[in-house]
């Protein structure tokens, strides 16, 4: 987290895109219609009779996706930033000269930093402002597109071109750190965690410090954001209303927040048949800008039968993710990433 007296010096920009954002309806899929159900088999595998999220027969190829199919793919995911009452951008300087503006994914995080730049800058009147991820991904993330830089208070006319604004799209905190646990736990770790029938303070301390230290990737506290799917997870589309000719659509649900997914998965669970109560969800992760570089290429995944789930920020208090994780463990190790990213609780 960085220190108030650095958080002083910022400009503001204008957006070439709507800070109001609305949806169509809860990640894409009416409630009505959003029905999970577990499969068998390999990440993109599924039923035989599934629309499916899987390899194309024969070895053929699903085209690549068009960066408009992308931005209407992300469009639903809501991002938070600190603007100004009128919608323009609060860029921070946190370090040496760089011009910095950050996306936040938990709206938490963003409330946080607007408390801060709130508390040293007082006479502003600054709010968060939710954004669509897809109308940013490419515009802004992707882009080193010119913006006026003025000072606050200052008329329009008097702000200066520049083009070295770096936009941080930052993940949940909490998250990183289950990415990077889940790339160093090794099978023996698996097995200790089972014969102790739960995680253990000291252990979650162990199973932090190695995530710390050893994990390939993530290592960055922005623009690395983890997604996580369960291989058997599905979720089940159905035709809207008026379309009874059109046959449902199977998704792989990929989420940002583990702990959102493994609550799924355990309601669903808990109403399963007896059949399959024993089944071990096959937790995977990726990488967003991998999983939008692979998009744009002709692959042997349908792409197109993936829905992406907003997060749903969850309190410190909040409901156990099913690990029981020693809460100071996890406090301790994401308060020490370090990086120059703000919001962090």
């Amino acid at each position: 987290m960085m220190l108030l007296s650095n958080l002083r010096l910022f400009s503001l920009f204008s957006f070439a895109v709507a800070s109001s954002f609305a949806t169509r309806s809860a990640f894409g899929i009416s409630s009505r219609s959003a029905l999970f159900a577990v499969r068998g088999g390999g990440l993109f595998g599924g039923g035989k009779d599934d629309k499916k999220v899987e390899e194309a027969p024969g070895g053929q190829k699903y085209p690549a996706m068009t960066k408009e199919e992308i931005e209407e793919w992300l469009e639903h995911i809501p991002v938070f930033a600190v603007t100004d009452s009128n919608g323009a951008g609060v860029v921070l300087r946190p370090e040496n000269d760089t011009s910095v503006f950050y996306f936040f994914l938990n709206p938490n995080q963003a409330n946080a930093t607007l408390t801060q730049l709130k508390s040293a800058n007082e006479d502003m009147d600054l709010k968060v402002s939710a954004f669509s991820l897809g109308k940013i991904w490419f515009n802004l993330l992707q882009s080193d597109k010119e913006v006026i830089l003025k000072q606050p208070g200052e008329e329009d006319s008097a702000g200066e071109t520049a083009k070295n604004v770096e936009y941080r799209l930052v993940p949940d905190t909490r998250d990183l750190l289950g990415a990077r646990m889940l790339l160093t736990m090794t099978p023996e770790d698996g097995e200790k965690l089972k014969e102790s029938g739960g995680m253990t303070p000291e252990m979650a301390q162990a199973a932090i410090k190695k995530a710390m230290e050893e994990s390939p990737k993530f290592k960055q506290t922005f623009n690395e954001i983890p997604v996580f799917t369960i291989a058997q997870m599905r979720m089940q589309k159905q035709p809207a209303e008026g379309d009874d000719d059109k046959e449902q659509v199977t998704l792989l649900p990929m989420y940002f927040s583990m702990q959102n997914m493994v609550g799924t998965w355990q309601e669903f669970m808990k109403q399963a048949p007896a059949d399959i109560q024993g089944v071990e969800p096959a937790i995977n992760l990726m990488s967003l800008h991998d999983l939008v570089d692979m998009m744009q290429k002709e692959s042997e995944v349908d792409w197109r039968h993936v829905v992406l789930v907003p997060l749903a920020p969850i309190s410190s208090g909040g409901a156990d993710s099913g690990a029981s994780m020693s809460t100071s463990a996890a406090t301790d190790a994401t308060s020490a990433m370090g990086g120059a990213t703000l919001g962090d609780e």
